[in-house]
């Protein structure tokens, strides 16, 4: 591989390390979920209205943080992003009581709105279009990395020194990732230079209404990634009737492991076709299908016998929503190009957040009422409209 390539991908490796501290702060409260249900008297639903809380933030920024790496730049933008979510972090070991804990996931969830879209930008600048399905797959590296280290963090700083250390730990990542990522920018240039001639407004892409395609595909068919990186200790330690240290320490960290190998067969994936005399929009459409076709596997998970067959199938789902996420999430840089990657990838975080908002409250009364079943169900399914919807739209391009 030449030198220059090896830069760029080095850049990206970086930069997959700030995707990994958003997850890690973003999912402490769900590792750490049965403590904190207990000392502030939450229910399930409670703990569903805290996510819609987040969520609801999350989707209305998402569309500005997205125009707003478009319009600064990746630089900027993502310093400011990770140095506010760090300290929302911190704050949230802080917290007294349940407003308190509303209060930092908004502030929380404002400030994380820069990192999927920064994470479509800089694949934008670094990686050449048909491997972008593979930067988005490094991109889900740091994700499960940080999805994997939130249990495994509470598991070990929980017991010795209380939940609210677990929060400081995740929050000083952040700040001290900062000057790596501007030491490593200064000196790996993009491989993408602005394109010649007037450039289109990063608003421009709500102008297009395959983006709102884009867009109701998405919160068809991620679900699934949701309800694993939410409610996965809640569900092994209510089922199975597991202490939460137990299950995060044996199993809540094992699925994010397959969401990585799900991202990078879905890249791979859609890259071969392309490589193979496949359109780019065909290459992944056709990745797409076969990850919601594997979704289907999400329905049986609350039906297994023991903790390790439904964490083995949990690991499944992760697996086939990532082969489907990837590439959904590369759709805008092909569609829309590398100059409005920001603002194309922010419509989908933003889709995904507002999908979130609305499931989350409904998803834990009925947890409380009738258990996971009839939600593992429906989410099972739900990827087979989204395949449908996008194969409807976009086969032409």
């Amino acid at each position: 591989m030449p030198a220059e390539r090896r830069s760029e991908w080095g850049a990206m490796f970086v930069f997959t390390i700030a995707l990994a501290i958003n997850y890690l702060d973003r999912l402490l409260l769900s590792a750490l979920q049965p403590t904190l249900e207990s000392e502030f008297h939450l229910t399930a639903q409670d703990y569903g209205w805290l996510h819609s809380a987040f969520y609801a933030v999350y989707a209305l920024g998402s569309p500005l943080a997205g125009m707003a790496i478009d319009r600064f730049g990746l630089n900027t933008s993502i310093t400011w992003a990770v140095g506010l979510w760090s300290a929302a972090g911190i704050a949230t070991g802080y917290t007294t009581g349940l407003s308190g804990l509303v209060g930092c996931r908004m502030w929380l969830a404002a400030a994380e709105t820069a990192v999927i879209p920064g994470n479509g930008k800089a694949t934008g600048l670094y990686v050449e279009p048909r491997r972008r399905a593979i930067g988005a797959a490094f991109g889900q590296i740091g994700l499960a990395t940080g999805m994997a280290a939130a249990p495994l963090l509470a598991s070990f700083v929980s017991p010795r020194y209380g939940w609210r250390a677990a929060f400081l730990v995740a929050g000083l990542l952040g700040f001290a990732w900062i000057p790596v990522w501007l030491w490593t920018a200064r000196r790996v240039p993009p491989r993408q230079a602005p394109p010649p001639g007037p450039r289109r407004p990063a608003a421009s892409v709500w102008k297009d209404r395959r983006i709102f395609l884009l867009m109701l595909a998405n919160m068809l068919g991620m679900p699934a990634y949701y309800l694993w990186t939410t409610w996965t200790t809640k569900l092994l330690t209510g089922t199975y009737s597991l202490p939460q240290d137990e299950v995060n320490f044996k199993f809540a960290w094992l699925p994010p492991l397959f969401s990585v190998a799900g991202a990078l067969a879905g890249g791979a994936l859609s890259s071969r076709l392309a490589s193979g005399g496949r359109t780019l929009v065909r290459s992944r459409l056709i990745a797409i299908a076969a990850g919601a076709a594997g979704l289907v596997c999400t329905a049986l998970v609350p039906f297994a016998a023991t903790a390790s067959v439904a964490t083995a199938l949990i690991c499944a789902s992760f697996f086939w929503s990532l082969m489907f996420s990837v590439n959904v999430y590369s759709l805008p840089l092909d569609l829309f190009g590398p100059e409005r990657a920001g603002s194309g990838v922010s419509a989908l975080t933003g889709s995904f957040g507002l999908m979130a908002l609305v499931i989350s409250p409904v998803l834990g009364a009925s947890v409380d009422r009738w258990g996971f079943a009839p939600a593992c169900v429906v989410i099972g399914a739900m990827p087979l409209l989204a395949a449908a919807v996008l194969f409807g739209t976009l086969r032409g391009e």
